[in-house]
């Protein structure tokens, strides 16, 4: 056997520890040190590192990129819950309520587009932060596992963007939402059953602008900051932020 083909073969045998080490930072140990290392590996107890190198900390490096994407959610979550006081999910009501909160309520435009504005933000800031990582070969080990929550984090972010995209219900949402459900109707086998999971029914109606907002509002949010904690939590885990890999 030639040493290229031992060397895959070996890789191929090594590959579900080498996966299970990316999850798991933690190895067999006494029951004292099992109930230390669960203590320690708690996600709330220990949400952030101790220690930061002090080129992590250059703008530089990191420009603040996540940092810059966590707040814009915290933004979003803020203004959002303001807004949901302010909107009905139905056909006959969403486009008025979206009128009332331009010319009704006070500085509803302002708390609409600061909604509006921080989405669009956040998709940008998440993707170049996505994209520094990569640049600056932060995803290699021992944060092999991070970077996989961080691309669910980019994916869950864009889909907040797009069930959002329908809630004013004016015609560029309802068009924007029609050509969306229509390309997802093209993936091969389950497409059909895709779109018609995603609208409720056969078109864009009452149906799919509830489907839309319950996902918005809360299934969305709750898995965003279950992935954020644990990517915070990982940061930890992982021996801290990365930095220029000359340091």
């Amino acid at each position: 056997m030639s040493e290229a083909a031992y060397s895959l073969k070996e890789s191929i045998r090594q590959l579900p520890r080498n996966i299970k080490e990316s999850v798991s930072r933690r190895g067999a140990g006494t029951p004292d040190q099992e109930r230390a290392a669960a203590i320690f590996g708690n996600i709330f107890l220990h949400l952030h590192p101790v220690r930061v190198h002090v080129n992590s900390l250059r703008l530089s490096y990191t420009f603040g990129l996540g940092l810059i994407s966590f707040f814009l959610f915290l933004i979003l979550v803020a203004s959002g819950v303001l807004l949901m006081f302010y909107y009905t999910p139905s056909t006959q009501l969403a486009y008025r309520n979206m009128k009332d909160l331009e010319y009704v309520v006070s500085y509803g435009v302002v708390l609409r587009n600061a909604h509006r504005w921080s989405a669009h933000a956040m998709v940008a800031f998440a993707f170049l932060h996505m994209c520094r990582v990569f640049y600056t070969g932060s995803y290699k080990a021992p944060r092999e596992f991070n970077w996989v929550i961080g691309v669910c984090l980019l994916l869950v972010t864009l889909l907040l963007s797009f069930t959002g995209y329908l809630l004013p219900w004016d015609q560029l949402a309802f068009w924007a939402i029609t050509v969306g459900s229509n390309i997802a109707a093209y993936m091969p086998w389950i497409g059909e059953k895709v779109r018609f999971l995603m609208l409720g029914g056969n078109e864009v109606g009452q149906m799919a602008l509830l489907r839309f907002y319950v996902l918005h509002v809360a299934l969305l949010p709750v898995i965003t900051v279950i992935l954020v904690a644990v990517h915070f939590w990982r940061i930890r885990k992982d021996g801290g932020l990365s930095r220029p890999l000359n340091d």
